[in-house]
């Protein structure tokens, strides 16, 4: 039963390690800007949405091309704050020897 007992503690330290990469994952801000800077957006490691800012002259373009470049950026927010949690929980999970199923 050594064995399940250290299991056991590499299991509470592996939570200990990913609650605090979460805080810090909060904490990272991400700024993505598309359309030639035109729009720009910031999203957290976590992938909450914390703000857009619109250059006004850039609502002038056509409706449809605004949206398209919208989209595109906060699509590429999304993966790049997907990319950053998966790269810092790949740290902790990889020095595990990692667990089937767990993550």
């Amino acid at each position: 039963m050594a064995g399940v007992g250290k299991l056991l503690k590499q299991a509470q330290k592996m939570q200990k390690q990913m609650e605090a990469i979460q805080s810090e994952l909060s904490e990272t801000i991400l700024e993505i800007s598309s359309g030639g800077g035109a729009i720009n957006v910031k999203i957290n490691g976590q992938g909450e949405f914390l703000g857009f800012k619109i250059d006004p002259e850039f609502l002038k373009e056509d409706a449809e091309f605004v949206e398209e470049t919208l989209l595109a950026a906060v699509q590429e927010a999304a993966i790049k704050a997907k990319e950053t949690s998966e790269e810092a929980m790949g740290a902790v999970t990889g020095g595990m020897g990692g667990f089937p199923g767990l993550m």
